[in-house]
């Protein structure tokens, strides 16, 4: 358990050599413990929000030069007395710094211990606090405005008015309880019903957007497929521009997938070259097409390839009936465009390359034939320009207040369960006690995902385990 009174130290940057690194310190003391190895102005006469310049002292040895920043609460990111110490990155200097903080009585923060102290001191509600977590860890400009503006309160304000809209009526209906001897009624049903229906509808979007905050938040996952010796691990390298799969003409030289990330228009891409897909009696490379089959199911985009010479011929036809057979009902949720390889071995007359019209803002997939050598790498930027184009249709989400977190949104889908509860109720006639206690369910579900119930310590301290210490 977190006792807020402590005084918590961590260095909250990553320490690189050459780099600055800042040791940072939150509780009631931290001011007194810095000031008892600071050489400068007398910390505890200084106001908060300034900086200040000396030196970091162990008795009479200089350990570092600093600027030290002073951060008086509540009026911190923690809301407690906060002191930053910016020092030179040497690990050495470093390590001396944290063990004078730590002889001076401070103790060392855990996983997500600054950002936990700023949600129960009521600097930022849970949601907020999960969103420093996703922030730091956005790796594509999507990702990083996503968790901007759920860190700024879009998505917990959006909560918020639904579960105080929740709450009005279900305080009309205990009051009804209160008075159930005199058969008044405060909550007239059919403005509930209404009110109701509006809230599921809103928690359905949210419910519904959590695919396209997934990803946002982790990349549009790719699968590259087709059969042996068509030339997918060459498209890989060809995208990346570097020689991560092993090309050879020699057919099912992958047997297990491969994967790497680019980002193309402001999105995070995960190609995964996968075992080229046809029929073997080899063991190992059955298993590797077997995971081809599984990579594709996760994928949101298919990139079938086929070679140019084959156009036309029942193969194709085949490979592509055997992967919606494979996928079932998930083919129709895939967005597919046909990759036409090894162009160059065929007439320029022969092409037939369907462009999207113009002014379209997201090209039909599944009609969709690009013609490439990806050898030569011709036609590559041509792929590279859809795949820009999904990923700014999939980014104009990203400042809209969407679901990224799971246990957002397996709240959501409880809270939406309470709800249809509630529905049914109402058409059914049942009395206010049984109404009420499910709106209370959907209340407390809402209320579960901003942290305005009391939440358990080992939920907490599993939610912020996933920080990195200094956060």
């Amino acid at each position: 358990m977190i006792m807020r009174d402590d005084t918590i130290c961590a260095l909250s940057t990553p320490n690189a050599p050459g780099a600055i690194g800042v040791i940072r310190l939150s509780g009631d003391k931290a001011i007194e413990i810095a000031n008892s190895v600071f050489e400068g102005k007398d910390l505890s006469k200084q106001k908060g929000q300034t900086l200040h310049f000396g030196k970091i002292k162990k008795g009479d040895e200089i350990i570092d030069e600093v600027m030290l920043s002073l951060f008086r609460g509540p009026h911190s990111y923690t809301g407690e007395d906060v002191i930053e110490i910016s020092c030179h990155g040497s690990p050495f200097i470093l390590a001396q710094v944290i063990e004078l903080m730590l002889e001076g009585g401070a103790s060392a923060a855990r996983e997500g211990e600054f950002s936990m102290r700023a949600y129960l001191n009521g600097k930022m509600d849970l949601a907020q606090a999960e969103a420093v977590a996703d922030l730091i860890a956005a790796e594509s400009k999507a990702a990083h405005q996503m968790a901007m503006h759920q860190m700024r309160g879009g998505f917990s304000e959006k909560i918020r008015i639904l579960r105080e809209e929740l709450i009005h009526f279900a305080s009309m209906i205990e009051l009804e309880l209160d008075f159930g001897e005199e058969d008044v009624t405060f909550a007239e049903r059919d403005d509930l019903d209404e009110l109701v229906k509006k809230i599921l509808k809103m928690i359905r979007q949210l419910i519904d957007s959590f695919a396209d905050g997934r990803v946002i938040k982790e990349g549009i996952p790719v699968a590259i497929v087709g059969e042996p010796n068509v030339g997918k691990s060459t498209l890989l390298n060809a995208l990346l521009q570097e020689d991560k799969a092993i090309v050879s003409e020699i057919a099912g030289t992958t047997r297990d997938s491969i994967e790497d990330v680019m980002r193309i228009g402001g999105m995070l891409f995960r190609f995964i070259d996968t075992a080229g897909i046809r029929q073997t009696e080899d063991v190992v490379e059955s298993i590797g097409i077997k995971r081809s089959y599984e990579m594709m199911k996760k994928a949101s985009l298919i990139l079938l390839l086929v070679d140019a010479r084959e156009i036309g011929k029942e193969g194709i036809k085949e490979l592509e009936e055997q992967i919606k057979a494979e996928l079932g009902a998930n083919f129709a949720e895939k967005e597919l465009i046909t990759i036409v390889n090894k162009k160059d071995l065929i007439p320029a007359s022969s092409l037939k390359s369907e462009k999207p019209e113009a002014g379209s803002q997201k090209p039909d997939f599944k009609h969709q034939m690009i013609y490439i050598s990806a050898l030569k790498e011709d036609g590559i930027e041509e792929l590279q320009t859809y795949l820009e184009k999904i990923a700014i249709e999939k980014s104009q989400h990203a400042t809209e207040s969407i679901v990224s977190n799971a246990r957002h949104h397996q709240a959501l889908k409880k809270a939406a369960e309470a709800l249809e509860r509630v529905e049914e109720g109402i058409a059914n006639g049942l009395t206010g006690d049984f109404l009420a206690m499910d709106i209370r369910q959907a209340q407390f579900f809402l209320g579960e995902i901003i942290g305005t119930i009391d939440i358990d310590r080992d939920i907490l301290g599993h939610i912020f385990s996933s920080f990195c210490i200094g956060k």
